[in-house]
């Protein structure tokens, strides 16, 4: 279980971008006949050079960007070199501060929605400014870029078919266990994000209520030191007990294995294998027959012969 270690470009290198582009030194447009509207705008999940040049254009171009926390917008303004004014929005924004928006654009201002970094109201606040924003018959655009979630499903090398992304489980391993238990069918990958503090035993509980599954921890996705680290859940969570993973981190969890071998059919193939050959050489061709996991096979073969 070796973690997969890649060497980026440290983040705060997007400023060596900005002297690139178009004349003047700037990459963006600022474009004045960018109509009224709320433009939910994705931000770099780490590496400031993960913003898209559509996305510099309207928080160029926007009367006001509404940030979760502004001091972290302003440093990525800054590398660009734009100027918009800020204004905070965040979970505990009242209801007031959704009118007060809403009215800005009520007025023809352009509002652009960031949060600290990704797709905003994916596990970030602005859900209902976009639905009271909607109702309110304005216009809502979607500017899309950087996500964790799908950094994560295109890197992990789980199946990606299907896939279910289920955010912060709950803190208290009694309510995460029940959340999981009602997640055990779920035919797709499923795509948690976890405090680091609290990887190992969420993993343990994911191990326990969905089975020993294949899994990743992926950490820091797009920065410096980004690692993905794959495995059993059972193993990930001993690797992660006692030595908590540093920074942003993301847990997929494979998809429950969909076959229709019984165990009978598993020990009617185990009692009919050749005695002499290796028992984990047989395991891992039933296995690969039926559909099935080889460990889970070798550990069925090791009960038949320990009876």
């Amino acid at each position: 279980m070796e973690p997969d270690t890649r060497m980026r470009d440290p983040a705060g290198q997007a400023k060596d971008a900005v002297a690139e582009g178009k004349p003047g030194g700037r990459l963006f447009i600022h474009d004045p006949n960018l109509v009224a509207g709320l433009y939910v705008v994705a931000t770099p999940i780490g590496n400031l050079r993960d913003v898209t040049l559509r996305a510099l254009d309207v928080l160029a171009s926007a009367d006001v960007i509404c940030a979760e926390d502004t001091r972290v917008t302003g440093k990525l303004l800054a590398a660009y070199g734009i100027a918009t004014p800020l204004r905070p929005y965040h979970d505990h924004s009242k209801a007031g501060a959704r009118t007060e928006i809403i009215a800005l654009v009520e007025e023809g201002k352009r509002v652009a929605l960031v949060s600290d970094a990704g797709t905003p109201l994916i596990s970030d606040p602005g859900f209902k400014l976009v639905r009271e924003m909607r109702a309110a018959g304005h216009p809502v655009y979607a500017i899309p870029g950087a996500s964790s979630v799908l950094a994560a499903v295109a890197s992990a090398g789980l199946p990606t078919d299907r896939f279910m992304f289920v955010g912060f489980p709950p803190q208290k391993s009694g309510a995460r266990r029940k959340l999981l238990e009602e997640l055990r069918t779920v035919a797709a990958t499923l795509v948690f994000f976890e405090g680091p503090s609290r990887v190992g035993a969420s993993l343990a509980d994911m191990a326990a209520c969905l089975g020993d599954r294949d899994a990743v921890v992926a950490r820091e996705l797009t920065k410096k030191f980004e690692e993905l680290r794959s495995g059993p859940l059972s193993e990930l969570s001993a690797a992660y007990s006692d030595t908590p993973p540093r920074g942003e981190v993301v847990v997929l969890v494979a998809p429950p294995l969909e076959t229709s071998a019984s165990i009978e059919d598993v020990d009617a193939m185990l009692r009919g294998a050749d005695a002499d050959r290796p028992l984990k050489e047989v395991s891992a061709e039933i296995a690969e027959a039926l559909g099935l996991r080889k460990r889970d096979v070798y550990a069925r073969a090791l009960e038949l012969r320990s009876k």
